[in-house]
């Protein structure tokens, strides 16, 4: 055991002051910086009122949101005629065409006619005396003889009494609205109902083998136009997906990041070398530019859009002007930073043999800032992508339009989450292939 005296003691603080007379705020900055964190917590979760918003929020449309998004309904309704007969309607923009026959709905030999909601275990059978609704192994009838629906026997937890009506909830296959000369019922499928063709293409309802015998070798549908040639104006102009138009917008918005991101970098990039301290020696000039970045940047992307939507209407112009307004001051602080962090030692050696600005500019300086412009426009343009849907939201155009649109309806979830996954991959293919372009640029792997 080594014992060491006092003069060795004082030696070794006087040599590492800093482990043997530490400030306050070294020896307690990290807790103080927790118990801030936690008092910031405790303060966010009184002023948002969070146990009450969690305890008022509606969970449950969490999953019928998600549901739809996934799926989609048939709605066929029975009108009980004066004679007894059951007529079966259906929406006009029904799914299933014009003239549906589905296995799902059978007419009974003695008048009545039963849905299948979930195979056998949920099932409604509808005649002109009762509906019986048949869920959670229990049958319930609903006597529809007299002036008002009504439950004969108890009524259970998933089945509502109202006035004139009942309404039945048979969870995620869909639900049954029972009145007395009339039931309604929502048919809910795992999918995406007529993705490729609607029930106006020649295609429509045909088996997937029977489509591609047509296309390869079958005989014309249409004399004038080859089949191949039909299946793609079909799917192009679905009425009930928009192909067409979804990938327009689609087109539309990645045009804007690109137009929006080129131009903007184009301005910053001259202007950036005024900004630059160690560039321009000039401090009122500096000192402009660089609020004029400032301003630019700190108007949100989306206040620019709904300030050009006005002054030039809705569309991309407007939004590929947002674009360039943020990344002009984006790009231009950033490029005037990358400036006056370079070393100077390069552009005093071309500056010494008495090159001109320009030359010393091209040799000197760009060698060193290249990197830096290419690796930050790549990121702010693939940013961009993700920018330009958000600003169609408001009137600028592209796919985010056509998605709000979608949203506004509360009615069309499989086409937002259509529209949702092509807008993801799109981000994920320019990503990949911005991160590939910088390092390619850059001399680098990547990983």
């Amino acid at each position: 055991m080594t014992v060491i005296d006092a003069n060795r003691m004082n030696e070794i603080e006087a040599r590492y002051p800093e482990y043997f007379h530490r400030s306050f705020r070294q020896r307690f900055g990290g807790l103080m910086i927790a118990i801030a964190t936690l008092l910031y917590g405790l303060y966010a979760v009184w002023f948002f009122d969070l146990p009450k918003l969690f305890a008022e929020a509606r969970w449950e449309r969490v999953g019928i949101y998600l549901s739809q998004w996934v799926s989609y309904d048939v709605q066929p309704e029975f009108r009980i005629q004066d004679d007894g007969s059951i007529e079966v309607r259906y929406p006009r923009f029904s799914p299933l065409g014009d003239n549906p026959h589905p296995d799902w709905l059978v007419n009974n030999p003695d008048g009545s006619v039963t849905v299948s909601i979930i195979g056998t275990s949920r099932t409604v059978t509808v005649s002109k005396s009762e509906t019986i609704v048949a869920a959670h192994g229990v049958s319930v009838p609903v006597d529809v003889s007299s002036g008002a629906p009504k439950v004969v026997g108890p009524v259970p937890s998933w089945m509502t009494v109202y006035d004139d009506n009942v309404l039945a909830n048979l969870g995620f296959g869909g639900d049954v609205s029972i009145s007395v000369d009339r039931v309604k019922i929502r048919k809910r499928f795992i999918g995406w109902a007529n993705f490729l063709f609607d029930p106006q293409s020649s295609f429509f309802d045909k088996p997937a083998g029977e489509v591609v015998s047509l296309i390869v070798s079958g005989p014309r549908l249409k004399p004038d136009q080859s089949n191949l040639s039909l299946a793609f104006d079909d799917i192009w102009n679905n009425s009930e997906w928009q192909h067409g138009d979804v990938w327009t917008k689609l087109f539309q918005t990645i045009v804007m990041a690109f137009l929006g991101t080129l131009l903007g970098s184009l301005a910053a990039f001259p202007l950036a070398f005024l900004a630059a301290r160690n560039i321009t020696p000039n401090r009122l000039l500096n000192q402009i530019l660089k609020r004029f970045f400032d301003f630019l940047r700190s108007v949100d992307m989306l206040i620019w859009a709904l300030f050009l939507t006005r002054a030039f209407g809705p569309g991309p112009l407007a939004g590929s002007g947002a674009i360039f307004l943020t990344e002009t001051g984006t790009l231009g602080k950033l490029y005037s930073e990358g400036l006056e962090n370079i070393d100077n030692k390069p552009r005093e050696g071309v500056k010494s043999t008495g090159a001109e600005a320009v030359l010393v500019h091209r040799y000197g300086i760009m060698p060193q800032i290249v990197p830096v412009i290419v690796s930050q426009t790549l990121y702010q343009w693939e940013s961009n992508v993700r920018g330009a849907t958000i600003i169609g939201a408001v009137g600028a155009g592209g796919i985010g339009l056509k998605l709000w649109e979608a949203m506004r309806t509360n009615a069309n979830w499989e086409n937002v989450a259509y529209m949702v996954i092509l807008i993801l991959i799109v981000v994920f293919l320019f990503d990949a292939a911005s991160n590939a372009l910088r390092h390619r640029l850059m001399g680098t792997k990547a990983h």
